[in-house]
Formats: C-alpha cells, structure tokens, sequence
C-alpha cells in the first residue's frame, strides 16, 4: 500500500493552476526528484504533502501512522538557541521537556539547586509524555550526523546547519522525508556527505534539487511539474531527459494539426450561409469547442535568451600571480601560490566554503592586494564578475533601474535593444521589470544579475557560483552560454557537472592555504589528487572512516619500460574502457527503481560490484600513470 496518495489535487493563488488535477502515489524505499521551472510550484507541492497548504480541491490519502518531515530551502527566521536545541525542537512538546531537561542537567552539574527542584517536575512529564525514548532518539541523531549538540546554532556554517536541520527532521523518524533544494549554497563535501547519508536511507525520500549530479547518482524516479501537470518518469536523469524531449515534440505537433484545423475551420464559418445551414450545426458547435480548448492552452514558459558579449581579445597572458600569501586574522588563507593564466584558459577554483575561493578571485584581479608576492593583469583585460553575494543589484531599485541605468535602450553586440526586450529574454515580464529587487526570488536575482553583467563586453568571464537558485533547464541554458564564450573564464562552484563540462584546469585548496593545480574538471582533479588530500570528494570517506591507502609507487630515475612494461602499458587503455563500461552499467542498473523492489541481498551484492569496479579502475590509473612516468623519464 502507498505511503501517500494524491488524487485531483487543484491549487491556484490568483492565476493559473499551479496544480491542476495532480495525482502522485509514494512508496516506501523511493527516492522520487521533483523537477521543473522556477515558479511552477514545486515547493508548493512539498507545502501541500506536507499540510502547510490545504489544496482548493481533490484529496490527500496516507497510510494510518505516516509521518511526514520537511527540510526547508532557506534556514527559517529566529532559529536560535544550541544545536541540541534545535534538533529536539523537531519534537514538539515533548522536544521542549526533552532541551529543559537537558539544560536542568547541565546546571546539576554546576551545583544548581534550583536546578535540582526542577529537574523532579520535568522528569515526571517526560516520564507522562514516554519521553526517554525520544531524548535517546535526539542523542543517537546527533551521533549519527556527526553534531556537537553545545554549540551555538547560529555560529555554525551554512553546510553545518543544512545539517542540523536535517537532524531536526530526522529526529522525528519520518516515512516521507521532504527536501527542498537540500544542496543549495552547500559546498561539495557537504554535497557528498549528504549524498551518501541519502543512499543509505531506508524511508521514502522526496527532493527538489537543480544539481544535476546530486540527482542523477540519487533519484530512482523522476516527477515533472509542468503547467500544472505532474507526470511521473521511472529510470534515470538521462532517460528523463530523453522521454521529456520526445514528449514536447509530440505536443508541439499535436498541437499544429490542432491550429491547422482551427484555422481551416475559422475560414469556413466566414463564409457564411452554408455554415448557417442547420445540417452544419454540430460542425458549428465543434468550432466553438475548438475556440474554448485553444483559450485554455497553457504555453510553456520560455526559455532564458541570452548572449555573453566579447570585447577585443586580450594578452596572451591575462593574470600572473607569483609567490602570493594572504592571511586573516593570523590564519594563513593563500601560501605562496604561483599560477600563470593564459588566453581562453577555463580555470575551475575548488574547495570548502570558507576557505577562501573568493578571496583567491579578488587577489588575482588586483582588487585585494596580498601580504607578499605579486599580481600582474596582461594587456587589454576586460573583466565581467558574478558576485556571488549579488552586491552588484541594488535592493531598493527595480528590475529595469538595475540594468537600464536610466536608459531606454540597451546595446548588445553593436545593436541597439529596448530595455523590456532585453529583460524579456531573460524572462522578465513588463510588470515584473518594474518589481523592486527585494521582492524577487533567489533565481530571479541571479537571473538579474546575469542581464546586468552580460550587457558589458568582456574577455575575462569571473563567477562566483553562478548556478545557485537556478533551474535545471535555465542552468543548462547557462552552461552552454559559458561554452561558447571565446574569453578566459575564471569559476567558481561546487556544481560538480558544471565544472566538468566548462573547465579545463582547477586550482584546488587542499588546506592550511596550500594550493595544487590540476588538469581538468571535478572529476579529473578526483582521478589525479593525492590519496591524502583533505577536500571535498563524492567517495565513502565522509561517511564513514577508511583505511590508510598506501603511497603509489614512484618511478625510479633512470628506470626503462620492460618488455612486459611496454606491453602492460598499451593495453591498460583498452582495460579501463572495459571497467568504465562495467562501472556505467552497474551504476544504471542502481538507478533503476524496479531493482529496490527485490531482495535487499541483490541490492547489496550489486552495490558491492559497484565498488570492486571503482576499485579497480582507480588501480589501472594508477598503474597507467606510474607506466606513462617511467616511459617519459626514458
């Protein structure tokens, strides 16, 4: 039996639908992704599921003793107090008794008297309440998630406190666990953390989440929210992607016979006395019903249309940074760092939030000087730089004061644009260019701040996690944009498919302020980096600890390729394309949501294949490089 069921649901607040007629069964075990534009309603579907909102009509079944968790998009306003407080605040009343007790033993142990008298009372209504289970319960989910329950909530990082909220709706041991855009403003080992605490959860699991990698390794099913309409997709991201083209192609056809007919049927009924005619008349009221079905058709909204401008290429050399240090409050943030940054290089900058990626961007800009070292921009270097904090938008002013700067007109590549046009293209109405920057939506300003930075011609292309707040199609739009862009592009995000599909080398921050270069995205950096390498990884390390790998072999100097060397060597290529092909299959064969139905033995046994093979493609790497060493030392 379902865990939930949907059946007709309508919702509306003023305007179309934004659930029209919307059924959608949950099963146990699922990890189910809902996807579609920003604003077709998908955290109101969560609101819905989750009582927040009651729907204009239709029914909400569950199955008697469902219990339903949310985990928010935002950090909620007021949300204070210690980290043990917080988590147990998922508990209702019962979570209040269970934080009084637990300050009353704090101060017992100080040798509070008052705290003693109390301590009797609250121990009684936990005991009225069944409450010791649940205390247990708080203190196993803070075991579990790795949280130091003393702390002060609010002095935590973002990445902690997505954490602590999450324990906060884990607490209350749910059967459907909602999540809305859980990776948002996470870094990448938070990402990876939170991915792998998602595999290993046995409950049913509903999210909203633009990152493309989070979905495509997690989801067994895939549901679409669409004007309205939610369809569900079985499979894989890819299979998803697929369908869904195929399907819009068919509702694009359709729907041209459609207008084709309408309009043959429009000349018809002016031609008058033979549509007057009675034998015509149900020929008359299948026009009218024509005319009613083509009022009521929703468009898809469209897509973002956008042109990143390039100024007059630069220098062949852009930015030099020789033997650079920075430092914060006594802390060393950059250690003498060296890089030279050539003509239509695509640098990816890695690492944990707080380490200091942007402090890093500023430095080689020129804008923060370092403590010692140097810093030269090349000749002819035009910068356009995404702030990830959007400093650049000024609050109090609307959407077209932000861009326009009180002009009517917008130049764009050498062609004179209205500045509605220009806004429309990336999806700005009329009335919503006249908004005020503080009303807007987390992906409206960065939409915003897209159209303001893409109106200056540029040849260094600076961003500063672009994709946050951004939807799966408008990000996609984005990536390609930055594909295409002929200039130098500096990036930084914790977006690990963007990376791989834009960048060609990473500087990575492997901790203490050091600085390692790599060749190629997130994945490559993954393939190449030192076993030892504290930083952000999509590996079990963060769940759990790992044995000491040991050190690779290093080449010995003036050691040649043997025989067998040269012959292990060639054939190593041919041996990793075979793993890869092997590790592909047995990953789709995971995501495919019929496998979760048969016996967990099965299940395990797949995921231990799965393992074996990335552990053997990482020992044919290793092997490959140290043959390709010995054979360049040759």
């Amino acid at each position: 039996m379902s865990l939930l069921r949907l059946r007709d649901i309508h919702l509306a607040f003023g305007g179309p639908e934004l659930l029209n007629g919307t059924h959608l069964n949950l099963e146990k075990g699922e990890r189910v992704c809902l996807v579609g534009r920003n604003g077709t309603g998908k955290s109101t579907l969560l609101k819905v599921i989750s009582g927040q909102i009651k729907p204009d009509d239709g029914q909400i079944e569950m199955s008697p003793g469902t219990r339903i968790a949310w985990l928010e998009q935002e950090v909620p306003q007021g949300t204070g107090g210690s980290v043990y407080d917080v988590v147990a605040s998922g508990l209702g009343k019962v979570g209040e008794l269970i934080q009084q007790y637990h300050h009353l033993t704090e101060e017992l142990a100080s040798g509070s008297e008052a705290a003693f008298n109390r301590l009797e009372s609250v121990q009684k209504a936990l005991e009225a309440e069944d409450g010791w289970a649940l205390q247990q319960r708080v203190e196993a989910t803070l075991s579990k998630l790795s949280l130091e329950g003393e702390v002060a909530f609010e002095a935590q990082s973002g990445g902690v406190k997505r954490r602590v909220l999450l324990a906060r709706a884990l607490v209350q041991e749910p059967d459907i666990l909602l999540l809305d855009e859980p990776t948002n403003h996470l870094d990448i080992e938070s990402i990876a953390w939170l991915e792998e605490f998602l595999l290993g959860y046995k409950n049913c699991v509903l999210f909203i989440t633009h990152d493309r990698s989070f979905l495509s390794r997690l989801a067994t099913r895939i549901i679409d929210l669409d004007r309205g309409q939610l369809t569900s997709w079985p499979g894989s991201y890819q299979t998803y992607l697929q369908r869904k083209a195929e399907a819009l192609e068919a509702e694009a056809a359709e729907w041209e016979r459609f207008d084709k007919k309408l309009a043959q049927e429009e000349v018809w009924i002016r031609q008058g006395i033979k549509a007057r005619r009675t034998r015509n008349e149900g020929r008359v009221r299948a026009l009218q019903a024509m005319r009613k079905e083509r009022a009521q058709r929703r468009e898809r909204q469209g897509t973002m249309n956008a042109t990143i401008q390039q100024a007059e290429i630069s220098g062949k050399k852009v930015i030099e940074a020789k033997h650079i240090n920075v430092s914060f409050n006594g802390r060393p943030i950059i250690q003498d760092f060296s890089t030279l940054i050539l003509r239509e290089d695509r640098i990816g900058i890695i690492g944990p939030n707080g380490v200091g990626k942007s402090t890093l961007i500023q430095a080689l800009l020129g804008r923060l000087k370092p403590d010692s070292g140097t810093v030269e921009l090349g000749t002819n270097v035009e910068i356009a730089y995404f702030d990830q904090l959007r400093a650049q938008l000024d609050e109090e002013l609307s959407v077209r004061e932000n861009v326009s700067q009180g002009s009517d007109t917008i130049t764009v590549n050498g062609q004179n644009k209205h500045i509605m046009g220009y806004l429309q293209d990336f999806l700005f109405s009329p009335e919503r260019a006249r908004t005020p920057v503080r009303a807007l939506s987390g992906g409206e300003r960065n939409r915003l701040l897209l159209a303001k930075l893409f109106t200056q011609p540029s040849n260094l292309l600076v961003l500063d996690e672009p994709t946050n707040d951004l939807d799966i199609e408008t990000l996609e739009l984005l990536e390609e944009l930055v594909d295409q862009y002929q200039g130098t592009i500096l990036l930084v995000s914790h977006d690990r498919a963007f990376l791989n599909n834009i960048v060609t080398s990473s500087i990575v921050f492997e901790g203490n302020g050091k600085l390692a270069e790599y060749v190629g995205g997130y994945d490559d950096w993954l393939r190449q980096r030192p076993k030892a390498a504290p930083a952000p990884a999509t590996e079990k390390q963060y769940a759990e600890p790992q044995a000491d790998t040991p050190a690779k072999p290093q080449a010995k100097p003036g050691k040649k390729l043997s025989y067998k060397d040269q012959r292990e060597l060639e054939s190593l290529p041919q041996t990793i394309e075979s793993l890869e092909q092997k590790l592909e299959s047995a990953h789709q064969q995971l995501a495919d949501p019929t496998l979760y139905q048969q016996a967990q033995e099965k299940i395990a046994e797949l995921k231990q294949q799965a393992e074996q093979l990335e552990q053997e493609l990482e020992t044919a790497f290793e092997r490959w490089e140290q043959l390709e060493s010995l054979k360049n030392s040759e």
